[in-house]
C-alpha cells in the first residue's frame, strides 16, 4: 500500500470506524529488516552529547537540558534557539507556494512525511524513552504506531473535509422567462494562518503528529513548541518532516521548531504574532484554559486534564476487573491523559456471582492485583517518571486521606538510577472530595465509597461535567443500569468504556475507530479525529462569473 493509497484507505476507516492498525505495533524482529533495532539504538546514542541542527531562520544561540528519567543524567543535546520575529518571518516566507498547492498535493507531501516517521520509529522510541520516561515497549507502540495512527487518522480526515468541496461547477437558473443564466464558480480552500502546536513531556507524538499533519494538509505552516523536558523526539520528527518537504519542492520553513527552557519560555512571545492564527495545545488544565481564554479570538484546540472515574457495580469475575483496573494504573506510571483516577464503589460493596464483596475486599484484592503486576512487570509496565515533580506530588497525595496502598520505587534492572513509582491508593471521604476533583498526575488512584450505586454514578459524572474528564470506565452486570451509566456520561459529555476486561490496557483508545476527547467539558475543546478538529482549518472562498449571452 502506497501512503497515499493508505491515507484514501484511511478516509474510508474513518467514516466506518472499524479496527484499521497500519503500522506496526510490535519492535520484533520478525517484523523489521534486520538490525532495525540495532541501528535505531545507534542513531539514538549517536546523538547525545551533540548539536541537533535544523538550519531554521533567526537562529541565535543553543539550548536544551534534557534530562534521562532512567539514568538521571544529562542528554547533553543542544538544539537551535531561535529569534521569534526572524523565525516567523521565515515561515511566512515559505508559506505562498505551499498555499497554492492543490490540496491533494499538499495530501501527498504529508503522506511521505507520516511514511519517513513510520521508517524511525526504533531511534524515536529510544529517544521518547529517555524524555518522557516511556518504557521502551510503550515508546515503541504507544508513541510510534498509535501515533501514527492519530497522524494518518487526522491526515485523512483533513483530506476527506477537502476532498468534499470542489474545485469548480457551472450554475445555471432561469430567473423569470429571460434566458437562463449561466454562472461559473470556482471554490478555494484558503488556509487561515500559522499554526502553534505544543507537544506534551510525557507523550509527545500522540497529539503533535494529528495536529501538525492536520495543519499542514489544509495549508498552514507549522511552528512547533515541545516540552522543555522533551524535546528530542519532536526534534527528529521536524527534521525528517523538514527533509520531506525540501524532497518534495517546498521550503522546509514550513515546520520549525521553536525549543524554550523553563525559565526562558517562548510560547507568549510567538502567540502575539496575528499571523498565529491557530494553537493546538496539549498539556496541563491550567495553561490550557489560559490559552482558551486569552485567544479566543484564534482557533484553539486543546486537551488538557481532568479526573477520570471508574464506577464498580458489579462484576463477573472481579480478579479480572482488578487486573485491568491495576494495569491502568500502573502502565507508565498513569502519567497518560486515559489513566483511571476516582474508583467510586457503593458502600454495599461489589456485586460478584459468589455474593457482595465488601469495599474492604474488593481494595484488597486491587491492591494484591497491583503488587502482583509490579513485581512481575515493573519495568516493563510502569516506566519512568517523567518529571521529578510527580514525586511531590505522590507526597502530597498521601495527605489527602488515608493511604490503603503506598506508593514505592521500584529496582530497574538496566537503570539503576531510574526515577520509578508504583501505584499509591487512598482513600478519600467522597463528601469532602475536593481533591479528587482535578487530575493527579501520576501513579495516584483514590478511592471513594459513594451511598449506592446511583448516587457513585451521580458524583462521578457531575465531576466529570464540572471538572473535566477523558475516559471513564464503569463495571456493571445489569444490562439495564448500563443503558443509565451510558446516558449520564453522555449527559456529562464524557466517554466512557464500561466492562474492559480483555481490552488490554482498559484505558487503551484506538484511532479511526475512538474519537479522543469529546470537547463538551473542561478537558479539552478538540477531538481526536472529528470534522472539527479540521474543517475550520481552511476557509472557503468562491469566485464566479456569469457567462455572457453570446459567447
Amino acid at each position: 500500500m502506497t501512503p497515499m493509497e493508505r491515507v484514501e484507505h484511511a478516509a474510508k476507516v474513518n467514516k466506518t470506524r472499524e479496527a484499521f492498525t497500519p503500522f506496526i505495533e510490535s519492535p520484533s524482529a520478525r517484523h523489521h529488516p534486520a538490525g532495525a533495532r540495532e541501528a535505531g539504538k545507534a542513531r539514538f546514542d549517536g546523538l547525545l552529547g551533540t548539536s541537533f541542527h535544523l538550519n531554521q531562520p533567526g537562529e541565535s544561540g543553543r539550548t536544551g537540558a534534557e534530562t534521562s528519567p532512567y539514568t538521571g543524567e544529562s542528554l547533553g543535546i543542544d538544539y537551535p534557539h531561535c529569534q521569534v520575529d526572524a523565525l516567523l518571518e521565515g515561515v511566512r516566507d515559505a508559506w505562498a507556494p505551499w498555499k497554492q498547492a492543490r490540496p491533494s498535493e499538499r495530501v501527498a507531501v504529508c503522506a511521505d512525511i507520516l511514511e519517513a516517521w513510520s521508517q524511525d520509529v526504533f531511534a524515536n522510541a529510544y529517544a521518547t524513552m529517555h524524555t518522557a520516561g516511556q518504557a521502551f515497549m510503550l515508546s515503541f507502540a504507544g508513541s510510534g504506531a498509535s501515533s501514527l495512527d492519530r497522524g494518518l487518522e487526522a491526515l485523512a480526515a483533513a483530506h476527506s473535509a477537502m476532498a468534499d468541496v470542489p474545485e469548480s461547477t457551472v450554475f445555471e437558473r432561469r430567473f423569470g422567462r429571460g434566458e437562463p443564466v449561466v454562472l461559473h464558480k470556482r471554490y478555494r480552500l484558503v488556509p487561515v494562518g500559522i499554526a502553534l502546536v505544543f507537544s506534551c513531556g510525557s507523550y509527545p507524538a500522540w497529539n503533535a503528529y494529528p495536529a501538525i499533519l492536520a495543519n499542514l494538509a489544509t495549508g498552514n505552516p507549522v511552528v512547533l513548541k515541545p516540552h522543555p523536558d522533551t524535546i528530542l523526539p519532536m526534534a527528529m520528527a521536524v527534521k525528517t518532516a523538514r527533509t520531506v518537504l525540501a524532497n518534495a519542492g517546498f521550503n522546509p520553513n514550513l515546520l520549525v521548531l521553536a525549543c524554550d527552557t523553563w525559565d526562558a519560555p517562548v510560547a507568549e512571545d510567538i502567540l502575539a504574532h496575528d499571523d498565529v492564527a491557530i494553537v493546538d495545545f496539549t498539556g496541563g488544565q491550567s495553561y490550557g484554559r489560559h490559552l482558551e481564554k486569552a485567544y479566543a479570538h484564534k482557533q484553539v484546540y486543546t486537551e488538557t486534564a481532568g479526573c477520570n472515574a471508574v464506577v464498580i457495580d458489579s462484576v463477573d469475575d472481579v480478579d479480572a476487573v482488578c487486573r485491568a483496573l491495576a494495569t491502568g494504573l500502573s502502565l507508565f506510571s498513569a502519567q497518560m491523559c486515559t489513566a483511571p483516577q476516582n474508583l467510586w464503589l457503593s458502600a454495599a460493596g461489589v456485586l460478584t456471582p459468589e455474593g457482595r464483596l465488601s469495599v474492604d475486599d474488593f481494595v484488597t484484592k486491587l491492591i494484591a492485583a497491583i503488587d502482583a503486576l509490579c513485581t512481575a512487570h515493573g519495568p516493563a509496565v510502569c516506566g519512568a517518571l517523567h518529571s521529578a515533580r510527580t514525586v511531590d506530588d505522590l507526597r502530597a497525595a498521601e495527605q489527602a486521606g488515608t493511604v490503603v496502598r503506598k506508593s514505592s520505587s521500584y529496582d530497574h534492572p538496566d537503570f539503576p538510577g531510574a526515577r520509578t513509582a508504583t501505584p499509591l491508593l487512598v482513600r478519600v471521604d467522597a463528601a469532602e472530595r475536593a481533591v479528587v476533583q482535578r487530575e493527579h498526575f501520576g501513579p495516584i488512584g483514590f478511592i471513594l465509597v459513594a451511598q449506592d450505586r446511583d448516587d457513585a454514578l451521580s458524583k462521578a459524572t457531575s465531576d466529570a461535567r464540572s471538572f473535566g474528564a477523558i475516559a471513564s470506565y464503569a463495571y456493571t452486570t445489569d444490562n439495564t443500569w448500563m443503558e443509565t451509566v451510558q446516558d449520564a456520561f453522555a449527559d456529562a459529555g464524557a466517554s466512557v468504556g464500561i466492562n474492559l476486561i480483555r481490552q488490554a490496557p482498559m484505558n487503551f483508545t484506538a484511532a479511526f475507530s475512538d474519537f479522543h476527547v469529546t470537547g463538551l467539558n473542561p478537558a479539552g475543546t478538540a477531538c481526536l479525529t472529528d470534522a472539527a478538529f479540521v474543517a475550520r482549518r481552511f476557509r472557503i472562498v468562491q469566485s464566479k462569473v456569469e457567462q455572457p449571452l453570446h459567447s
